[in-house]
């Protein structure tokens, strides 16, 4: 999540992924450095115990939020 906020601050396009049980977290995260607008994706939690298969297939069913927030920016 820290990435992506401090690519955006420096104008890079970033799309910060995190599980749904640290929403709070990465809205005080964003709030705490600046951004408090910041835009970010959740998916389900856990991912520790997924297969590769598993998590591959989420992140396909995730890419198209991916490029959207990418292309609609932080604006």
């Amino acid at each position: 999540m820290l990435d992506g906020i401090v690519f955006e601050k420096h104008g890079i396009p970033a799309a910060s992924i995190i599980t749904d049980v640290f929403d709070s977290t990465g809205r005080a995260m964003a709030v705490a450095w600046g951004l408090p607008n910041y835009k970010y994706l959740a998916m389900p939690h856990p991912i520790a115990n997924l297969t590769e298969e598993e998590l591959n297939s989420r992140a396909r069913e995730m890419a198209p939020q991916i490029v959207d927030l990418l292309l609609q920016g932080q604006g």
